[in-house]
């Protein structure tokens, strides 16, 4: 299947459905590099989504480390299920359920993954700086402005001394006939 420790894993790898969303292979990179992640951590992957980021999450932490994949879409949830069994990865707790009401009951996280567009991101970003370990790192996936609003907002009202906002934007080309 996947046979590399570097994030990348293409996006046709992936189980996919239209109505569940994706992280795109080249932000996914992005995103796992700047979440510094190293064998043995504690990552939450919240609004997970098809699955991506928990499967490549996954492989850098090892089977040492824990993942908590978390989405109220039960659509989302089959789909993360299938990526990781197809990827054969194991040490995830796969929660079906709204975050804001189980992020107090995990342990505390070396790593933290918002992704989603949901109006509650301020919610879950100030419930995630709670549960983060010392030196711990949160990374959002944002899409609409009004979520980036709402994040610069919370960041700067909790305090976060390291803030690092970076704008993607990937263009790709293929060759075609002529």
């Amino acid at each position: 299947m996947w046979n590399h420790k570097t994030p990348g894993i293409p996006d046709e790898e992936f189980e996919r459905t239209e109505d569940v969303p994706i992280t795109k292979e080249e932000v996914r990179v992005i995103q796992i590099s700047k979440a510094r992640l190293s064998e043995g951590n504690t990552v939450y992957d919240i609004g997970c989504g098809s699955g991506s980021i928990t499967v490549e999450a996954g492989i850098q932490i090892d089977k040492l480390g824990k993942i908590y994949a978390i989405d109220i879409d039960p659509k989302a949830i089959e789909l993360t299920r299938k990526n990781l069994a197809k990827f054969g990865i194991t040490n995830v707790e796969i929660i079906l359920a709204d975050a804001k009401q189980k992020i107090p009951e995990l342990p505390r996280a070396d790593s933290i993954f918002i992704g989603g567009m949901g109006g509650d991101t301020k919610d879950i970003v100030t419930l995630c700086n709670s549960k983060l370990k010392s030196g711990g790192r949160i990374v959002i996936g944002v899409i609409l402005i009004e979520t980036l609003y709402a994040v610069l907002d919370i960041i700067y009202k909790l305090g976060f001394s390291d803030v690092d906002i970076t704008q993607i934007t990937i263009s790709k080309s293929k060759k075609t006939s002529q």
